[in-house]
């Protein structure tokens, strides 16, 4: 079961300076985190279901998220990742729709709501934070469209090399260097790559066979970045 938490989560994610929340005034960050709730979910949590109507914006404060839409038969098709500093479910917020997807953690995450009426009150006196917002949200869809038109048009080695890059891009690499800060299963690396689960472990095997991967259970070091780069661009 999700519980709350307790407000370091949000306290975070308005004053880090990575965060599009740091220029605030303290005014303004005291309005939005008086109106706000930070919930802990374990590993394998629902944050919010297709259909769920959205409160608030729901930002990461730590942990992974995944969020994906359920096709034919219902198999799942990852749409996008998030990691920490990230929002989840804002299109459909701002749209003023019910969200078109699902989202759940990936590993034990927090996640903080922002009350909506709360929020659009700072976005309509703050033009900078709107047009931040607005920024942040334009390059996420430059990045959505892109993997549309990859996972349609690409054969499945460059759908699964684009993926395990989209990864690293993501959630980065361990101290090592190599392996990537994040251990899907081999069914949620098909399903964002657009592809059986069998297809994946075939081509995982095959990648490592190349020397471009390494593979440790869910554990996967990248061995040669730029092969795996030129895989993914000849598609």
């Amino acid at each position: 079961m999700a519980s709350k938490h307790n407000d370091i989560a949000c306290d975070y994610f308005l004053n880090n300076p990575t965060s599009i929340f740091y220029p605030l005034s303290e005014e303004e960050k005291k309005e939005l985190f008086n109106n706000h709730v930070c919930t802990v979910y374990k590993k394998g949590e629902i944050i919010f279901k297709e259909g769920d109507k959205p409160t608030g914006l729901i930002c990461l404060s730590s942990g992974k998220v995944k969020i994906f839409k359920e096709g034919v038969g219902g198999r799942e098709q990852i749409v996008r990742m998030s990691s920490p500093l990230g929002f989840i479910g804002y299109r459909a917020l701002f749209a003023e729709q019910n969200y078109s997807g699902s989202a759940v953690a990936l590993e034990d995450s927090v996640v903080c709501i922002l009350e909506k009426e709360a929020l659009y009150k700072v976005m309509r006196s703050n033009a900078d934070l709107t047009m931040r917002m607005m920024k942040k949200m334009a390059n996420e869809l430059g990045i959505s469209n892109t993997r549309t038109v990859s996972l349609t048009q690409k054969h499945i080695r460059g759908r699964l090399a684009e993926s395990l890059l989209l990864l690293v891009d993501t959630y980065g690499l361990e101290e090592d260097g190599k392996t990537i800060r994040a251990y899907l299963s081999r069914e949620d690396l098909a399903n964002l790559s657009n592809m059986t689960t069998s297809n994946a472990i075939r081509t995982l095997s095959t990648f490592a066979s190349e020397n471009l991967i390494s593979i440790d259970g869910r554990k996967i070091g990248i061995l040669d970045m730029k092969k795996l780069e030129r895989v993914s661009d000849m598609g």
